[in-house]
């Protein structure tokens, strides 16, 4: 799409983005793709922690995405074998509210390099000691911003979006 098209060179320059288009038009997948290639070109042995976090104000979107982006990454994984090739493997984690305690610990051991959460749950976990597992984070993704824009909880991801920028070793 024309968005995608746009997009993609100015999120794969690493400059902050902004992608204004209309529902569908492939905003979110232009952004976790330029985001996954990162991901992907990662050496083998890379620090672990999670590299891309993807933050939805909207707790139903953080499982339709979880689920939507194991997808392409299946994808990936299918064509990299075609080709006679192998690629890093690339691990999607889950936190909201709802994350069970069991799954919290395995997070904060071994994360993966993809955390999809919400406002709240990225304000918990930076108050907590899965923080460490955030000093890697390369690319934030935003998603339904016009949700939080102008409200208290616009305010209150914006500064946990300060706090993670401060914790990153990569400003």
């Amino acid at each position: 799409t024309r968005v995608q098209k746009e997009g993609w060179p100015a999120i794969a320059s690493g400059e902050h983005a902004l992608l204004l288009a209309p529902t569908g038009s492939g905003k979110t997948l232009a952004a976790f793709l330029a985001a996954l290639d990162g991901l992907l070109s990662l050496p083998v042995d890379a620090e672990p922690g999670v590299r891309v976090l993807y933050i939805s104000p909207l707790k139903a979107l953080v499982y339709d995405i979880e689920r939507n982006l194991r997808a392409p990454l299946v994808g990936l994984g299918n064509a990299s074998a075609q080709l006679g090739t192998s690629i890093r493997p690339v691990r999607v984690d889950i936190r909201t509210g709802d994350t069970k305690q069991r799954d919290r610990r395995l997070q904060l051991k071994d994360p993966g390099e993809v955390l999809v959460t919400t406002p709240e749950s990225l304000y918990l976990l930076l108050g907590s000691q899965a923080r460490d597992t955030l000093r890697t984070v390369t690319t934030v993704i935003i998603d339904e911003i016009h949700v939080l824009a102008g409200s208290k909880r616009g305010v209150h991801l914006a500064l946990s979006l300060e706090r993670l920028s401060a914790l990153c070793d990569n400003e």
